[in-house]
C-alpha cells in the first residue's frame, strides 16, 4: 500500500477543503444574520431597528468618536513632549522595581496607564506608536499595552464619579471608590499578564520591525534646536499622529459599540421610536437567569445590578448613566459600587477599542485572546473587589 499521498491528491484535498468553507461559511453568516435581524427587528420593528443602529452609530460618531480623537490628539501631543524631554526615562528608572515584578512590564510603562487614567483607551497607542517608547519593550509585553491601558482607561471619571454619589444626604461612596481602585489594580495584573502569556508565542512568526526598530533607526536624543522649537515641534507632531489614531478607532466604535448597546438597553419611555440607545436587552435577561452565580462572586442582590457590567463592556460612560438611577431605587450598596469601579475602570468599553487598537499596532488577529484575557481580568477585579471590601469591613 502507498502510505504517501501524491501532490495533485494533496491538491483535490485542499480543494475540497476549500469548496466546503466556501459554503459552510456564507450559510452560517447568513443564517447568524436572519437569526440576530430577525429577533432584533421582531422586537423592535423593523424600521424602527434600522433607524435605531443608524441613529446610534451616528451619535456615537459624533459623541464619541469626536471626543475620543480630541483626547488621542491631546494625549499624542503630551506624550511625544515627555518623551522628548526625557520625563519617561525619568520614570522608568523611578518605577522600574514595581512594574517589572507586578505586571512583567519595562519602568516606563507606568506612563502608559497615567495616560489613560487621565484620559481613556486609544491614549495608549499613542505612547506605542513611538520608537523611543517602544524600543525597550518585548514584542509580546507592547501587545500586552493594549490590556494594561485599558485597564486604567477613564479611571479618574469613574472613580470620581462614583465617589461623588451620595447614597443619603452626607453620605457618599469614596471609600467603596477607593477599594474598586484597588479591585481594578488585581484586574489589571491578570489581564496584562495573561495577554502576555497567550501571545509569547504567536508574535515570534511575524515581522516586528515596525514594533522594535534597530537602535541606529530611533529618533536622535540629542537635538541642538532651541528648547522652545523642540518643544513646539515635539507637541505639533504627537498631536498629528494622534489625529490617525483617532481615525483607527472609528470602525471598532461605530459597529461595535452599536451592537453591544442595542442588545443592553430597553426601549425608551415611549416605546419604540427608532431613536439611538434603544434596544431589546436581551444580555441582562440572558444574566437574569444566572443571578445566583453573580451574588456569589460580585455580591449582587438585584439581577438589575448586572447591567452596569454588561455595559461596560461597550461603554463604561453609558454604564455610569444607570448608577444614579439604581440609587433611586434603592437597590444598590457600596459593595456593589466597589465592584461597578473595579470593572468600569478595567474594562472600560474595551470590545469598542481592543479591535481598533491592535489593529492599528499591525495585530488584529491577537484581538480574540486580548478580549479573552481583559475578560477574564475584568471578572477578577470585580470579584476581588468585592472580597475586599467585605475584609475592609471585618478589619475596620
Amino acid at each position: 500500500m502507498n502510505e504517501f499521498v501524491s501532490v495533485s491528491d494533496k491538491d483535490k484535498i485542499q480543494t475540497s477543503h476549500l469548496g466546503a468553507r466556501q459554503i459552510i461559511e456564507p450559510l452560517g453568516l447568513i443564517l447568524f444574520l436572519v437569526l440576530f435581524f430577525g429577533y432584533v427587528g421582531s422586537e423592535m420593528g423593523l424600521t424602527n431597528m434600522f433607524n435605531t443602529l443608524f441613529n446610534t452609530a451616528h451619535d456615537l460618531l459624533l459623541q464619541t468618536v469626536l471626543f475620543l480623537m480630541g483626547i488621542t490628539v491631546l494625549a499624542g501631543a503630551l506624550s511625544r513632549l515627555l518623551t522628548e524631554f526625557h520625563v519617561i526615562n525619568l520614570l522608568e528608572r523611578l518605577l522600574m522595581p514595581l512594574m517589572r515584578p507586578v505586571f512583567n512590564l519595562p519602568g516606563r510603562a507606568a506612563m502608559a496607564a497615567m495616560m489613560t487614567f487621565f484620559s481613556d483607551n486609544p491614549a495608549i497607542i499613542s505612547l506605542t506608536k513611538d520608537k523611543r517608547f517602544s524600543s525597550s519593550f518585548k514584542p509580546h509585553e507592547l501587545i500586552s499595552l493594549t490590556n494594561f491601558g485599558t485597564a486604567f482607561g477613564m479611571g479618574l471619571i469613574v472613580i470620581t464619579f462614583m465617589a461623588t454619589l451620595e447614597s443619603a444626604p452626607g453620605q457618599n461612596f469614596l471609600n467603596a471608590a477607593l477599594v474598586g481602585l484597588a479591585g481594578a489594580m488585581v484586574g489589571a495584573v491578570i489581564s496584562t499578564r495573561l495577554m502576555q502569556r497567550l501571545t509569547a508565542s504567536d508574535v515570534k512568526a511575524i515581522s516586528l520591525n515596525n514594533l522594535n526598530p534597530k537602535k541606529s533607526e530611533l529618533p536622535e536624543d540629542h537635538d541642538n534646536s532651541p528648547v522652545w522649537l523642540r518643544g513646539l515641534n515635539s507637541i505639533l507632531d504627537g498631536g498629528k499622529s494622534g489625529v490617525e489614531m483617532g481615525m483607527a478607532i472609528i470602525p471598532g466604535v461605530l459597529i461595535i459599540s452599536t451592537i453591544v448597546m442595542v442588545l443592553t438597553f430597553g426601549p425608551s419611555a415611549e416605546g419604540y421610536t427608532g431613536a439611538a440607545y434603544e434596544g431589546v436587552a436581551l444580555l441582562p435577561k440572558l444574566a437574569g437567569e444566572l443571578s445566583w452565580l453573580f451574588q456569589l462572586l460580585f455580591g449582587f442582590d438585584h439581577p438589575e445590578l448586572v447591567a452596569f457590567p454588561i455595559t461596560s463592556l461597550g461603554a463604561v460612560g453609558a454604564a455610569m448613566s444607570l448608577v444614579p438611577n439604581f440609587i433611586s431605587q434603592g437597590i444598590i450598596s457600596e459593595s456593589d459600587i466597589a465592584v461597578f469601579t473595579a470593572m468600569g475602570m478595567c474594562w472600560s468599553g474595551y470590545l469598542s477599542t481592543h479591535t481598533a487598537m491592535l489593529d492599528t499596532l499591525g495585530f488584529r488577529k491577537l484581538t480574540s485572546k486580548a478580549i479573552i484575557a481583559h475578560t477574564v481580568g475584568g471578572l477578577c477585579a470585580g470579584v476581588a473587589a468585592r472580597y475586599i471590601y467585605l475584609l475592609a469591613q471585618n478589619l475596620f
